[in-house]
């Protein structure tokens, strides 16, 4: 289990309450291994992360990943860009006991009370990190063709921090 953040000096995490959350209780967020390239980003950054699965058809295959020999593609806006490439990320390591899943699909776990970080580790090189992840990293100019066509499509997703994403022209 991770959580990331551009804080360097979490020694404790306290559950907190979500603000678009509100009729559950607070609680810690983790995110599983196989997921953590999701938060390969700025904190506030917008993005639409994809992948395959069993069930994916091949019409979706081709639709949203085409040429591409990737199962994975996180989508982010070009203004982004730049905050993606200096960004200091730590990823703190956490001993999987105290949590449960949320969300399989995700890879959200969540704990219900304070959690101490096992380990802390600096990100530096974030897009380095995803490339050899296997990751694809698309650029755009907008998020919402995505955010509009994958909940009615076969291909699993996540949509991070999207009240940050431009404004539909």
């Amino acid at each position: 289990m991770y959580h990331f953040s551009e804080n360097p000096d979490i020694q404790r995490f306290v559950p907190r309450q979500l603000p678009y959350r509100l009729h559950e209780p607070a609680m810690v967020w983790a995110i599983d291994e196989r997921r953590a390239c999701n938060y390969y980003f700025p904190r506030d950054c917008p993005r639409v992360c994809f992948w395959t699965e069993a069930e994916t058809t091949a019409e979706d295959r081709e639709r949203f990943f085409g040429f591409s020999r990737a199962s994975h593609i996180v989508a982010v806006e070009a203004g982004w860009l730049d905050r993606i490439r200096d960004a200091k990320l730590y990823r703190y390591a956490f001993e999987p006991g105290p949590f449960e899943s949320y969300d399989g699909n995700a890879g959200y776990y969540v704990a219900r009370h304070e959690v101490e970080p096992a380990s802390v580790e600096r990100l530096d090189d974030c897009l380095g990190l995803l490339a050899a992840a296997g990751v694809e990293v698309r650029v755009t100019p907008s998020l919402h063709p995505l955010k509009e066509a994958l909940p009615a499509s076969t291909v699993n997703f996540s949509m991070i921090r999207m009240a940050n994403a431009r404004p539909e022209p």
